[in-house]
């Protein structure tokens, strides 16, 4: 007999920070993913974010010593390493798949914690929407894909339009105001998946990963790339995800 009592979960909002719940019309999403061409496959680049553009970049969510954000380079210099497109995390630290799981990382002076896994970090994301603003007409009509099994909100009773292997909760809002879920409380997830009106360009993310991926034109990743305030790689779009 099962003695322990359901996790309690708050019932889903109508609001999702400033982004809205669509809890009838997933329409945006159908007409999103048949516009770009369907959905990726499960463990790629364009299973996260999506198939169909012309280019890609994989961008590294920071490591952090006491607080402050590393990049990857910075680490792998310590390590003697370098890093490209392709580096996993526990490889450029010398550790196994199962890292998280380790009593003891990090290294004096360079970095003392993981990078998120997840979702876009909220601080990621505000450095992030200044390049991807530049690309889209329609930066105050976007829409957000928040997968429904994070476990803090009761979403059972919302609709949902599939990714791979996922279940995504459709909001809809500003690009601005993709970061602001963080208001709700500290660990509240930033949206997977998020694209403009115009389908210009897909960011997207998923729990366990360590990474954000961008499909959009060459010349928006080529700001992406080339943004100093950003850990980016160019990517191709059946490359596994990290």
């Amino acid at each position: 007999m099962n003695t322990y009592s359901l996790v309690h979960r708050d019932p889903a909002p109508d609001l999702y920070g400033r982004l809205r719940v669509q809890r009838h019309d997933l329409d945006p999403a159908r007409r999103f993913f048949q516009r770009v061409g369907g959905r990726g496959d499960f463990g790629t680049v364009t299973g996260v974010a999506a198939p169909g553009f012309p280019a890609y970049a994989r961008i590294l969510h920071p490591a952090s010593l006491a607080g402050t954000p590393v990049r990857w380079a910075d680490v792998a210099a310590a390590y003697g390493r370098t890093v490209t497109s392709a580096t996993r995390w526990h490889a450029l630290i010398g550790m196994d798949r199962d890292y998280t799981n380790a009593t003891a990382y990090g290294r004096a002076g360079v970095w003392d914690e993981h990078p998120c896994e997840g979702p876009t970090p909220a601080d990621l994301a505000r450095a992030l929407l200044p390049y991807l603003a530049r690309h889209t007409t329609t930066p105050d009509h976007c829409w957000f894909g928040l997968w429904h099994g994070y476990g803090r909100l009761d979403f059972d009773h919302v609709p949902t339009f599939p990714t791979p292997e996922r279940d995504e909760v459709l909001l809809a809002g500003a690009l601005a105001d993709a970061p602001s879920p963080e208001l709700m409380e500290d660990f509240a997830e930033l949206p997977d998946l998020w694209w403009p009106q115009d389908a210009a360009w897909c960011l997207g993310g998923d729990v366990g990963l360590v990474s954000t991926y961008v499909g959009g034109t060459p010349e928006l990743i080529a700001d992406l790339l080339a943004a100093p305030d950003l850990e980016a790689h160019p990517v191709a779009p059946g490359a596994t995800v990290d």
